[in-house]
C-alpha cells in the first residue's frame, strides 16, 4: 500500500486523475481521514473537499508502483 498527498485544483486536475488512476489494475482511493472514494469515479471525485490536500491510497506492487507513481508527480502536495 502507497499513501502520499494531491494537490487538486481544478476540474481539468480531477479529469487527469481520474484518467491517470481508471488506467491501473489495482485499487486506488482519495479522501481525508473521515471520507474516501474510488479514485476512477468522476462522480465520487466531484463531492470532495479540494481545499485542502487529499489522501491518496494505492493498493500496488512495487512493480505497479514504479510505473504509476512517476505519472502522480504533478498532482503530489509539498
Amino acid at each position: 500500500m502507497r499513501e502520499f498527498l494531491i494537490n487538486i485544483r481544478s476540474f481539468q486536475d480531477v479529469q487527469d486523475f481520474v484518467n491517470l488512476a481508471s488506467a491501473q489494475e489495482f485499487p486506488i482511493t482519495v479522501g481525508n481521514d473521515s471520507y474516501s472514494v474510488s479514485a476512477s469515479s468522476f462522480m465520487g471525485m466531484f463531492t470532495l473537499d479540494y481545499s485542502n490536500d487529499l489522501k491518496v491510497k494505492a493498493n500496488c506492487t512495487d512493480e505497479q508502483w514504479l510505473r504509476f507513481g512517476p505519472e502522480t508527480k504533478r498532482f503530489q502536495a509539498g
